[in-house]
């Protein structure tokens, strides 16, 4: 959704934190490209607003009386309306932004970062890009790479993370014997163990695991 020149980029802000609030919506209307055309104090009020207004963007404190900014999206998304969200959080949560990630939010700011970064992220996601606070994007992706670092290769040899680096480059069977100068056989038993162990069924199942995580191994 990328607005024309001449169009304001029309935007409801929702958190129960009247301070927070007012101070958000003076920052963006120091910036004519956006029009705040509803406020709401609590998540049942939001909902109600975004359907009836149905703005460009709505701002949703993660947790607020009523429903909290996932329940507002998830009910909203129901309904196919086009509004994009941005997430509003004071937390530093990889559970909440996974969750958001999932239900398709553009946005995601922590609160501590929203005076500087407010206007770059309306911007942005009015372009039709994804905004990730720095702050939290490095702090969860650290997290999130060490977790599955951790978690789904350490039951894997050393041999069998090569194997799958390789599927991961599309090797066939026989190209990643020769490379590792092993049989044929051996690169299928390797394969076996590697669904094995990941628990993975299906004639593609590996492949796709592997190109899914190829910036891990």
């Amino acid at each position: 959704m990328k607005p024309s020149e001449n169009k304001q980029t029309t935007i409801l802000i929702a958190d129960d934190h009247p301070v927070i609030r007012e101070g958000l919506i003076k920052i963006i209307e120091q910036d004519n490209t956006f029009k705040i055309i509803a406020r709401a104090k609590e998540g049942i009020e939001a909902a109600r607003l975004i359907t009836e207004e149905r703005p460009d963007l709505a701002i949703l404190d993660i947790s607020m009386p009523g429903k909290n900014g996932l329940d507002i999206i998830r009910e909203i998304k129901d309904k196919n309306q086009t509004t994009q969200f941005i997430i509003l959080t004071m937390y530093r949560d990889e559970e909440y932004f996974n969750a958001a990630m999932d239900l398709g939010v553009k946005g995601y700011l922590l609160k501590d970062n929203a005076v500087d970064e407010l206007i770059s992220c309306l911007k942005t996601v009015a372009d039709g890009r994804h905004y990730i606070c720095p702050t939290i994007s490095e702090y969860l992706l650290k997290q999130n790479t060490t977790l599955k670092k951790t978690s789904v290769f350490d039951n894997l040899t050393s041999t069998e993370i090569q194997v799958l680096k390789l599927i991961s480059h599309n090797k066939t069977s026989k190209q990643i014997a020769e490379e590792l100068f092993i049989s044929v056989r051996t690169v299928q038993n390797h394969r076996n163990n590697i669904c094995h162990k990941l628990d993975l069924h299906g004639p593609n199942k590996l492949l796709e695991f592997a190109l899914k995580n190829k910036s891990l191994l």
